[in-house]
């Protein structure tokens, strides 16, 4: 299995690791129990993600795919984020092998579910 340059660097250097201390969005996708599991904070400012951060267990594939995603989505609008799609962030990294790219099926849905947090919690303001 062949994983591109971008893959590697994202998974030996993934970026906005960590946790957001009360974040304005939070998303969460896959089962704890089971392997891939992906957690996204997200604060937001005039409607943009102004910060994202991602707590991730999971192979190689996974980290890469959620470090992708949060520089992605990062300055963002909230609309932007939405349309954010797993093949935006597989070809963000020129790719991943097939078998793969199912990992890459956390990350957009995760990064939805933060917003739409978010935009139910602003109903309740």
């Amino acid at each position: 299995m062949m994983y591109t340059q971008k893959v590697i660097e994202h998974f030996k250097n993934p970026r906005n690791v960590g946790y957001i201390v009360d974040p304005d969005g939070f998303g969460l996708m896959g089962d704890p129990s089971c392997g891939d599991y992906l957690q996204i904070y997200i604060k937001v400012t005039n409607n943009r993600i102004s910060d994202i951060k991602f707590e991730i267990t999971g192979c190689p594939a996974a980290i890469a795919t959620s470090s992708a995603l949060t520089e992605l989505a990062k300055g963002k609008t909230l609309d932007e984020a939405l349309a954010i799609t797993d093949f935006d962030v597989i070809k963000s990294l020129d790719g991943l092998p097939d078998i793969k790219e199912h990992c890459s099926n956390l990350g957009a849905e995760a990064l939805h579910r933060a917003v739409e947090d978010y935009l139910d919690r602003q109903k309740f303001k």
